[in-house]
């Protein structure tokens, strides 16, 4: 009876129907209601923009940032500008969002802009663009919102928590600023590990992933943008402004593949090549070489005062890795 034709048909048509209407009502309520409360319970009335009259560009990458954070941003009184903000799961983060800023730079310049965000497909992360089209990065939103913080006097321990990949002249800005800048292995969770070992209360990566530890205990882009959004409110001042709190240092990253990268740690030569690039920088930079965690590659990353300086110094331990682990 149970495994007839009219029945199994009868089962998948039910089931459809209520599939259908469900992930409708999901959308529609997911929209009107969750956003609201989102944007409520983390900001508040302080974070009523309206009276500022913010025009926001957003970027949503076709993803999962679709409903919320236009929505959100609304409800809050700013106007919003979206783009690629209709979903069908094959075109998630391609040639947009968090991963390509030129759609909302060419956004957020068309519309005048106050700020524009952009997300990645699954919304953990938010990069910024500045109304002059200037692309504001996570070093900058930990430097902004962590100073933010201890201006209120909330920023526990003076201590702020980012990875090896953080650029130089963040650590130097917030060094200056007296404060504590820990530096974990690339990895939202070992950023939280040691965030959750110190009672730190903000920390996250040069890629966007923020963690607001009062909020949450992972990277959520509409956090992000939210928080670094009060902060312009509380100031009063432009994210180009804000953003004048770190000079960002000249940074050169190289992708070498290599199917020998575990030999990495015992290949002198590269350390030789390292020394001498060191050397060379005489204290006015830094070298980072590293194997991949998940990929055939061995990456090659430096920072100095010059642009030319670093791709130098990059091309020429390049150029062994090549040679020595193939």
């Amino acid at each position: 009876m149970f495994s007839s034709p009219n029945y199994v048909s009868g089962v998948h048509t039910m089931f459809s129907f209520f599939s259908f209407f469900f992930f409708f009502f999901f959308v529609f309520f997911f929209k009107q209601k969750t956003a609201y409360e989102i944007s409520a319970c983390l900001v508040g009335s302080e974070m009523c923009i309206k009276r500022q009259g913010l025009v926001v560009a957003v970027d949503c990458g076709h993803g999962a940032s679709c409903q919320t954070t236009p929505a959100a941003l609304q409800r809050l009184g700013a106007t919003v500008h979206a783009i690629n903000t209709d979903y069908c799961g094959t075109d998630i983060n391609v040639e947009c969002g968090s991963t390509h800023l030129e759609p909302l730079r060419e956004l957020v310049l068309r519309t005048h802009a106050d700020i524009g965000l952009a997300h990645d497909g699954d919304a953990d992360r938010v990069l910024f663009v500045d109304s002059e089209g200037n692309e504001i990065d996570g070093d900058y939103i930990l430097a902004i919102c962590g100073s933010d913080l201890a201006a209120r006097g909330k920023l526990a321990n003076s201590e702020i928590v980012s990875t090896v990949m953080c650029n130089l002249g963040f650590s130097i800005a917030m060094k200056e600023q007296g404060f504590e800048m820990v530096q974990t292995a690339v990895g939202d969770r070992y950023v939280l590990e040691r965030m959750l070992a110190d009672g730190a209360v903000i920390g996250g990566e040069q890629s966007g992933h923020i963690i607001f530890l009062e909020h949450n205990t992972t990277g959520d882009g509409l956090v992000t943008a939210l928080q670094l959004l009060a902060v312009l409110k509380r100031t009063g001042r432009t994210l180009t402004d804000l953003a004048g709190i770190m000079k960002k240092y000249p940074q050169v990253l190289v992708n070498v593949h290599s199917d020998n990268k575990a030999g990495l740690d015992d290949c002198q030569p590269i350390w030789d090549a390292v020394a001498a690039a060191e050397k060379e920088l005489d204290g006015r930079g830094r070298i980072l070489v590293r194997p991949s965690g998940t990929e055939p590659l061995v990456r090659v990353m430096a920072e100095a005062e010059t642009h030319e300086l670093t791709q130098r110094v990059v091309d020429d331990i390049v150029e062994v890795v090549k040679r020595e682990l193939p």
